[in-house]
């Protein structure tokens, strides 16, 4: 998995400016504060909008779009412009880097997990990233859950659950052919199968609890009928009736077990 926490954080980057060119944009930046002109605003984001792709560019990964992370940075741009107060002597840069990167960190975050788990889960998970990439510069190998408990002063079971829950990252879908570029079975057949025997093991216990709706003799007829296959005439001659009472008594049970059903 890809995590934003294991790349080096985004060095700051002003553009190359004149003198000139820094006092019309703190000029910019004045007016901005006292008129919140849009026009100025667009002015001051395209102005900075290369460092916001710069950063963008940092976080990279296959999995997410350099694009959508353009926009993200973006936005964490606009709320540093607005946000800026140029009285209290700070360079906006100053402010507007971390703003954006905490904007693009926050994406990550919450928007490239296939699965959810809870949020302190993940924080931890991407914590522990990030001190992996560290150990495992040192020791030249992965390190182990033990040697991540101790650099992160969490148990050996937090660091499992982390790990674990930190492959709901990236996600499979079932649909996909389980060989890339080639139409055949997908991953889901790989999976299972529809098992029938659920099915009939449900019917069976339905039927059972229908049957309690049932005489005695009912219940007799009931399985001879439908059970041994027999014919009504046999029935009868087993129960000790005519064919004609065991079509009713079959009608009569039948009702009953109708009735229970849609109980």
């Amino acid at each position: 998995m890809d995590s934003l926490h294991t790349l080096a954080p985004p060095r700051r980057e002003t553009p190359r400016r004149g003198a000139r060119d820094r006092q019309r944009e703190a000029a910019l930046f004045r007016r901005y504060c006292s008129t919140r002109d849009p026009s100025v605003r667009e002015e001051l984001v395209a102005g900075y909008l290369p460092l916001a792709r710069s950063i963008a560019r940092r976080y990279q990964t296959p999995r997410v779009a350099l694009e959508d992370l353009v926009q993200v940075a973006a936005l964490g741009l606009m709320k540093a412009i607005d946000r800026y107060e140029p009285s209290r002597g700070s360079a906006f840069t100053s402010y507007a880097v971390p703003t954006m990167v905490g904007e693009v960190q926050r994406y990550f975050r919450d928007q490239t997990w296939s699965v959810r788990p809870p949020r302190d889960l993940q924080e931890r998970a991407l914590r522990l990233r990030k001190a992996g990439a560290g150990i495992g510069a040192e020791l030249g190998r992965a390190p182990t859950p033990a040697e991540l408990a101790r650099a992160t002063d969490l148990s050996v079971e937090q660091v499992v659950e982390a790990l674990e829950a930190a492959e709901a990252r990236d996600g499979t879908s079932l649909d996909r052919p389980r060989t890339q570029g080639e139409p055949g079975d997908t991953v889901a057949d790989a999976i299972g199968h529809l098992d029938q025997g659920f099915d009939r093991v449900d019917a069976a216990i339905t039927a059972d609890l229908l049957m309690a709706e049932l005489t005695e003799r009912e219940r007799k007829v009931v399985r001879l009928r439908f059970h041994e296959d027999l014919t009504q005439l046999e029935i009868g001659e087993i129960v000790g009736c005519s064919q004609m009472h065991v079509s009713r008594i079959l009608r009569g049970a039948m009702a009953k077990l109708s009735a229970a059903a849609q109980r």
